[in-house]
């Protein structure tokens, strides 16, 4: 069994997918993509990852968000970290009120915004995936 943490990449843009992959993978993840909503959902159902990545605005319009919610109330799948990942303030000018996100608009562990830095974005994966396994062991 390999000591690669495993992501699911949860987004509808191929080029941007293509591009957070290659960071990832030459990072060291195990690096899985699915494409949509149903598909990501169906893949954590059959698999164990130790983070997911999910845009939100996927499809007709935010499935991400209900994909998000889903995963929330789902007492087994509710523990994989959850980082959003999206260029949905600039796409709908929504901009979150006195906090980085708005404690209503959908639990997760983590926000960033498109584009992403890579550093960044190793850094917020590192961090989110060892805070998860730390939780595991208390």
């Amino acid at each position: 069994m390999s000591d690669q943490n495993k992501i699911l990449i949860i987004d509808d843009d191929p080029d941007y997918i293509d591009g957070i992959r290659k960071i990832l993978e030459k990072a060291e993840y195990l690096v899985s993509v699915a494409h949509n909503p149903k598909d990501g959902y169906q893949m954590l159902l059959s698999s164990q990852y130790d983070l997911v990545l999910l845009d939100i605005m996927m499809g007709r319009g935010a499935e991400g968000i209900a994909l998000a919610r889903k995963l929330r109330k789902d007492p087994i799948l509710r523990i994989i970290p959850l980082l959003i990942i999206t260029g949905i303030r600039e796409q709908i000018a929504f901009l979150f009120p006195g906090q980085p996100v708005h404690p209503n608009f959908v639990e997760m562990d983590g926000l960033l915004e498109k584009p992403i830095e890579p550093k960044v974005l190793l850094k917020k994966v590192g961090d989110l995936i060892q805070i998860s396994k730390e939780k595991l062991h208390e």
